[in-house]
């Protein structure tokens, strides 16, 4: 929830700060940012710890996750997704509103049932710590709660800040060259909130924390298809079109074919090659056909 903070933000500010000129700018780009992120997280995410496996294991070298942790955002992701994909389809806005909640719920049962399994996946050695000392402890500050919220609080300022100035400058750069602000959001702003995030995940497969390096990633995918798609729902006309259809289609694809590893309880290396091939696809359809 920390980490996806970036990109839980970038489409609300974008929706809040909605449009000009009867062109809903802001909930173009808010739509964009909410399906990029589990098309970047499914496709090009899996591929880049896939290319890490292989420079570090060789060709016939996997990735191996905690099984049952895997399998448990796999399944979550999936079925929050189809419905995601279904309230496109949904005429009417309070007829949609009960399916946000279903998937805000869900994301509370997600929460709720992956606490449960923790005990037990620390006792068989699961569990791990995060490095590192308050920013706020270094500017030679007491840690105490009190520091800790004000750290919190100005994080957050500036995440918000950078996030308006980044939706800013996303409707700037669509006005300049002539482009929809969601095929734009699309794809520049999962690379720039979802990448700097999963260098970690790139950094523990190199270091072996495979359990690690892919729970960042499928965790995130849950939380992007839940949370995310649920402010969609409320907060923007979320009404399906091209690129639309063609980011859910290629993250739905992704996401079966991760299921279909899974039951084999590892990733191979290769065949998180196709997950990459999927991403190129998207790309090379959204810049030939996209709006």
């Amino acid at each position: 929830m920390g980490t996806a903070l970036p990109e839980t933000v970038v489409p609300i500010v974008a929706i809040i700060g909605g449009g000009t000129a009867g062109h809903d700018v802001g909930g173009e780009i808010g739509v964009g940012a909410i399906l990029g992120a589990p098309l970047l997280l499914s496709t090009l995410a899996f591929f880049l710890l896939g290319l890490m496996a292989l420079a570090r294991r060789g060709p016939r070298g996997s990735i191996s996750p905690e099984p049952t942790g895997f399998t448990r955002d796999l399944h979550f992701f999936i079925a929050a997704f189809v419905l995601a994909i279904g309230s496109l389809y949904v005429p009417g806005y309070w007829a949609r509103v009960p399916i946000a909640i279903i998937l805000v719920l869900l994301y509370a049962t997600y929460l709720w049932r992956t606490i449960q399994a923790s005990k037990a996946l620390v006792a068989s050695g699961h569990g791990t710590e995060a490095a590192g000392t308050l920013f706020a402890a270094r500017l030679r500050l007491p840690t105490n709660i009190a520091v800790m919220l004000v750290q919190l609080l100005v994080a957050l300022a500036l995440i918000i800040g950078g996030a308006r100035a980044f939706v800013i400058g996303v409707t700037h750069i669509s006005v300049a060259l002539g482009l929809s602000p969601l095929f734009l959001a699309l794809v520049i702003v999962p690379f720039a909130t979802e990448m700097p995030e999963k260098v970690n995940s790139l950094i523990w497969t190199w270091r072996g924390k495979d359990t690690l390096a892919v729970g960042n990633v499928s965790g995130a995918m849950v939380f992007q298809s839940t949370l995310l798609p649920a402010i969609g729902i409320l907060g923007t006309p979320w009404l399906p079109s091209f690129d639309v259809n063609l980011a859910m289609g290629i993250t739905l694809f992704a996401g079966i074919w991760l299921i279909a590893l899974s039951r084999i309880k590892r990733l191979p290396a290769l065949a998180l090659m196709l997950n990459g091939a999927a991403y190129a696809v998207y790309f090379i359809v959204l810049f030939a056909y996209g709006r």
